[in-house]
């Protein structure tokens, strides 16, 4: 399984990005993908995540109303779309899949990383 993320950068508070994840690799649809983060001293953070089979979409109430998941199967792609930034997004951001978690409460949980994109939201 391959992750590959694109849509990190540079934006000031109230801006927005989008963060896309090419997944390749996978056999079927039963699996989790979404997006955890990492800023500069502290913990790995789920951000958010979508089950392929049924659907069912899960955010970090940090996130929550501004934050939007979504999936293009035909394209194996999902989206983070990210509205309202606030300089405490400001995190490494890594895509992250599963074929048996199907929630985001441990980032050890994950199997499959993408290699990262950084984002940085200026005050």
């Amino acid at each position: 399984v391959q992750l590959v993320e694109s849509g990190g950068g540079l934006v000031q508070a109230g801006g927005s990005l989008r963060l896309s994840c090419a997944a390749s690799g996978f056999t079927n649809d039963d699996y989790a993908i979404g997006w955890f983060r990492r800023a500069p001293g502290k913990e790995r953070e789920g951000v958010s995540l979508i089950r392929r089979r049924d659907g069912r979409i899960y955010y970090a109430n940090s996130v929550k109303g501004r934050f939007t998941i979504s999936s293009d199967n035909a394209k194996n792609t999902v989206y983070l779309q990210m509205n309202s930034l606030k300089p405490e997004d400001t995190a490494v951001y890594y895509c992250v899949a599963d074929e048996a978690t199907m929630t985001l409460n441990f980032w050890y949980e994950f199997d499959y990383w993408g290699q990262g994109t950084q984002v940085t939201v200026s005050s």
